[in-house]
């Protein structure tokens, strides 16, 4: 039952953020093998101000060994 929350800065559209999790939902689907019914996505808007506090410290600098794709930025960098 994959549930993908993907946290990004506010500002995309609701056509984009909905092509987004379209496109997740169907890659899970088929590289998981999971059916439709058991895939979740949502979209958690962070302002850029709060993005070191609200993810990058507690999901990105203190999860790094769990990250199956790195950011190519630090905490430095914001």
């Amino acid at each position: 039952m994959p549930h993908v929350i993907v946290k990004l800065w506010p500002g995309k559209s609701e056509q984009q953020k909905t092509r987004l999790a379209e496109a997740i939902t169907k890659d899970v689907m088929e590289i998981l093998h999971y059916g439709e019914e058991s895939v979740s996505v949502a979209m958690e808007e962070v302002k850029p101000e709060d993005w070191l506090e609200k993810v990058y410290k507690p999901d990105v600098k203190n999860k790094w060994d769990t990250l199956y794709k790195k950011p190519g930025y630090d905490g430095n960098d914001l």
